[in-house]
C-alpha cells in the first residue's frame, strides 16, 4: 500500500476495458490515483489538457493509433515516465519500444504485483535523480558544463549549444552518470544497474538502446560519437565534449 500525502498519478491506455479494470481496481487498492483510457487519441488528449500524471501504463496494440504512436508523439512534449504493456516477446521489438522513448516494458500475460513493481521501480529511479540534485550542497555547481553540452540539475535539462533537449529520465540518469567522469569507462552493467536497478540485469543490452537514442540528440556525427564513446568489449565512456 502506498503511503504519501499525495497519490501517485497513473493513466492506464488498452483498448481493452477489461483489462483497465482490473489495473485501475489493484492500483486504486495500493493507493494511486488511476485515469482510464482506450485509445491512443485519447490519451493524448488527456495528456495534453491535464499533463500531471506521474505515469503512463501504454498498451502497444491498439487499433487506430498504437502505443508506438502515442509514445512518439508524447516524447515531443513530455518526459513522463513510459511502461509498454505488450504481447510482443522477441526482442526487436522491446528494443523498438526503448529506442523511442518508453522507460520500461512487461510482456502480457503478466501479473498485477509484477506490474506494480515495476511501477514502483521507475517511479525510483525518476525520484532519486531529482533527490540526488535537491541534495547537493550550495556549494557545489547546479549546472554541469562539458564543451557544448549543459546539464541543469535542479531542472533536469540538458542542454547542446544552449539549445534544449529533450531525454527520458532513464537517458538523463545514464547522461548525467556518464558527463560527471569524463574518461571513466562504465560496464554496461554497471549503467544498467545506475539507470533500472539491479532488478533488470537479465536486460543488459537494452543500455545500448538507451545510449544510442541518446547519440541520435546530442551527437552531431552519429556514426563517429564524441560525447559519448564506446569502449570495445568494455562499455562506453564520455569522451572529448569539445
Amino acid at each position: 500500500m502506498q503511503h504519501q500525502e499525495k497519490a501517485i498519478r497513473v493513466l492506464v491506455v488498452d483498448d481493452e476495458e477489461q483489462m483497465t479494470s482490473f489495473i485501475a481496481s489493484y492500483l486504486t487498492n495500493e493507493g494511486y490515483s488511476v485515469k482510464q483510457v482506450h485509445s491512443g487519441a485519447e490519451a493524448l488528449q488527456e495528456l495534453e489538457e491535464s499533463p500531471a500524471f506521474d505515469l503512463i501504463l501504454l498498451d502497444w496494440m491498439m487499433p487506430g493509433m498504437n502505443g508506438l504512436d502515442v509514445c512518439r508523439r508524447l516524447r515531443r512534449f513530455s518526459d513522463v515516465p513510459v511502461i509498454f504493456l505488450t504481447a510482443k516477446t522477441e526482442e526487436i521489438d522491446k528494443v523498438l519500444g526503448l529506442e523511442i522513448g518508453a522507460d520500461d516494458y512487461i510482456t502480457k500475460p503478466f501479473s498485477l504485483r509484477e506490474l506494480e513493481v515495476r511501477i514502483r521501480v521507475v517511479l525510483r529511479r525518476k525520484q532519486h535523480i531529482h533527490a540526488q540534485s535537491s541534495t547537493d550542497s550550495e556549494d557545489e555547481p547546479r549546472t554541469l558544463t562539458r564543451g557544448r553540452l549543459s546539464i541543469d540539475l535542479p531542472k533536469h535539462t540538458v542542454y547542446l549549444d544552449q539549445q534544449a533537449i529533450t531525454v527520458t529520465p532513464t537517458e538523463f540518469k545514464l547522461l548525467l552518470t556518464l558527463a560527471q567522469h569524463p574518461g571513466r569507462v562504465y560496464s554496461r552493467l554497471d549503467l544498467l544497474e545506475i539507470a533500472l536497478g539491479e532488478e533488470y540485469s537479465g536486460y543488459e543490452r537494452s543500455i545500448d538502446t538507451h545510449i544510442r537514442n541518446l547519440r541520435k540528440k546530442l551527437e552531431h556525427d552519429f556514426s563517429n560519437p564524441k560525447l559519448i564513446v564506446t569502449v570495445h568489449g568494455v562499455g562506453y565512456k564520455f569522451g572529448d565534449p569539445s
